[in-house]
């Protein structure tokens, strides 16, 4: 399927366009603007007959209207074609709109023509009529009657003062008053062009939203299922050495407690956020799994606020940071290791910490940035951006990791 190459729209998105009551609303204000203009204008003159000149006007102005939409119609074509096609069209198709509105105000306004005559023929006192052939003729004194002998009934003769509309004359008359409208319409045409960028403007930047939006979402995922392999294949080895010392009934137990942990892993999608009571759940879960290995080395301090439990953090972010506490505090010694998992609120941030009172780093180790705090560091920046404290560090007595992200509750809490 071919896509047009001119428009600014994805394939199979409806095109951004101005809304119908946008566009109606500009060709009032428009016209309306004409109105008012063209009426001061009369008073200012002093046209007189100004009730039958406005509702004739007010009668032009909804035309010019109804006129425009037809205009706006044949505009709506080219919305998503270049620029310099969009104003050729705009030249082309007002001239042929002006002449339309121009011949319905020469029809409007066509029967004033005589009363404003007669009007005029009255307040100057003068005799104006019209001859068979459509010449206007005024009746003036003869040099001998002079003004006194017109005021009696003297002699008088007929003078022509405007001759009997011609083709040309019309034609003439009908294009200046075009020529008034369409500049007008040329103007409103801007007006909607304008809209239309701003429309377009908009639309263009929510696809780039949404563009983003779905690639920082490809890159959540991807981060996350990093986890996955990196915790089944720690786990499986644990499960093998088990095996491999004929502990079958441990080995039971953990095959039990990892289906449990994968069930409650794989619940939610891997781009969402979860509540910090059902990360530290899975945590709970997970050194469940690590205390069947060590089950008097192993030991658990869980700290969550009762205040804090529906925070929203992303899933399984603190995996690797248990992980590596079990892998470089618990497995190198012979003694009990405490891990601890906190969490506390500073300053409206959400802090968390993962630490233990181990050997704390081994020399020649990076203690798991290849894939472990590396992940976790840039999870965080992908959903947070720079707007995060990470550190991982040795601590008197042990090891620390300590995470801060912007506090955030569910919006029914």
């Amino acid at each position: 399927m071919s896509t047009n190459p001119l428009s600014d729209t994805a394939p199979g998105e409806p095109a951004a366009t101005v809304s119908f009551r946008t566009v109606l609303f500009s060709m009032v204000v428009l016209w309306a603007t004409y109105f008012v203009l063209t009426t001061l204008r009369s008073m200012v003159m002093d046209f007189g007959l100004q009730f039958e000149l406005g509702w004739r006007r007010l009668l032009v102005t909804g035309a010019g209207v109804l006129l425009t939409l037809v205009l706006w119609l044949l505009l709506r074509l080219f919305d998503n074609r270049p620029l310099w096609l969009k104003i050729s069209a705009a030249i082309a198709l007002a001239l042929p709109v002006a002449l339309a509105i121009g011949q319905v105000n020469y029809l409007v306004f066509k029967p004033m023509s005589a009363a404003m005559e007669q009007a005029y023929a009255q307040k100057n006192n003068l005799n104006l009529r019209r001859d068979e052939s459509g010449n206007l003729l005024v009746d003036v004194p003869t040099q001998q009657g002079g003004v006194a002998g017109q005021a009696a009934g003297g002699a008088t003769q007929s003078v022509i003062i405007e001759p009997a509309e011609t083709s040309s004359d019309f034609w003439r008359k009908l294009l200046d008053v075009a020529l008034g409208r369409y500049f007008l319409l040329l103007a409103w045409a801007s007006t909607y062009f304008a809209l239309l960028a701003g429309v377009q403007a908009r639309s263009a930047q929510r696809r780039e939203e949404q563009f983003r939006s779905a690639a920082k979402a490809a890159e959540l995922r991807s981060l996350r299922y990093q986890v996955n392999p990196h915790f089944l294949f720690n786990t499986l080895n644990s499960l093998s050495a088990l095996v491999m010392t004929n502990k079958a009934a441990n080995a039971e137990k953990m095959i039990q407690t990892i289906s449990r942990f994968y069930r409650h892993s794989l619940a939610t999608e891997p781009t969402a956020d979860v509540s910090l009571r059902d990360e530290f759940d899975l945590q709970k879960l997970y050194l469940d799994i690590e205390t069947v290995r060590f089950p008097t080395r192993l030991v658990t301090v869980f700290d969550l606020p009762a205040d804090l439990e529906e925070c929203r953090v992303p899933g399984m972010i603190l995996q690797p940071l248990v992980e590596n506490s079990v892998k470089y505090a618990v497995s190198p010694v012979s003694r009990p290791v405490t891990i601890t998992v906190g969490a506390r609120e500073e300053f409206d941030r959400l802090v968390i910490t993962v630490g233990d009172d181990g050997p704390g780093v081994p020399q020649g180790t990076t203690h798991g940035f290849g894939i472990g705090l590396a992940n976790v560091r840039d999870r965080l920046e992908a959903r947070f951006g720079p707007d995060i404290g990470f550190a991982s560090t040795p601590v008197p007595g042990g090891y620390c990791t300590e995470i801060r992200i912007p506090l955030s509750r569910p919006r029914h809490a």
